[in-house]
């Protein structure tokens, strides 16, 4: 599967580039493990920072991925906050894995 696309308007999915390659030489099924073990160093470049594919990973259950595809799928799902724009600009967003977030107010 490939996230990537040359249409200036789907660019936010770039941050995987390397990841996404990396996943795509690999035999499956492979564990959550492996893969940390295997390209847990990548540098995932995020819109407010840069983290390790190993961080995002670790964010996750530990599971085995049968595709590429589910692989860089989760590791989208355990980015931090640092891929996010406005962090707090909806109230319906729901927070990253591995943070808190805001307390509930009652109108």
């Amino acid at each position: 599967m490939n996230f990537i696309s040359d249409q200036p308007n789907q660019s936010c999915m770039r941050m995987m580039t390397d990841a996404e390659e990396a996943f795509e030489r690999h035999d499956y099924p492979m564990t959550t493990a492996e893969l940390i073990e295997a390209d847990g160093d990548i540098t995932l470049n995020l819109p407010n920072g840069t983290e390790k594919l190993s961080e995002a990973l670790e964010r996750t259950a530990p599971e085995t991925f049968e595709s590429a595809e589910a692989a860089c799928l989760t590791a989208y799902a355990g980015v931090s906050s640092k891929a996010i724009g406005r962090k707090g600009y909806s109230d319906r967003d729901p927070v990253c894995m591995g943070e808190d977030g805001p307390d509930e107010v009652s109108f």
